[in-house]
């Protein structure tokens, strides 16, 4: 089985099996590996495009920026927004 449904399927089945149970900690922390590894992979594909083919570098920055306001703590509208102004303002300065 490929890793989501995997992971779907421990979310699907856990309720059903354990009840009101927790399951143990080292379960859960290798239940929860998966995410982070499969959102920064969307991220890559979503910004570099299939075979890296459509990487735009003014993106980045604008990834970055909104990052950075989130890890200040900022609500998620506000790092949007900042990503969103530092892609635009980029591609203004650059010409694209």
């Amino acid at each position: 089985m490929a890793e989501p449904e995997t992971e779907h399927l421990y979310k699907a089945l856990g309720p059903a099996l354990l009840g009101d149970r927790r399951l143990p900690e080292q379960a859960e922390s290798v239940i929860a590996l998966p995410a982070p590894s499969l959102l920064a992979g969307l991220v890559v594909v979503a910004l570099a495009g299939p075979g890296w083919t459509d990487l735009d570098g003014t993106l980045l920055p604008g990834v970055a920026a909104a990052a950075c306001v989130r890890l200040c703590r900022a609500p998620m509208p506000a790092a949007r927004l900042a990503g969103v102004l530092a892609t635009t303002l980029l591609r203004l300065l650059l010409g694209g």
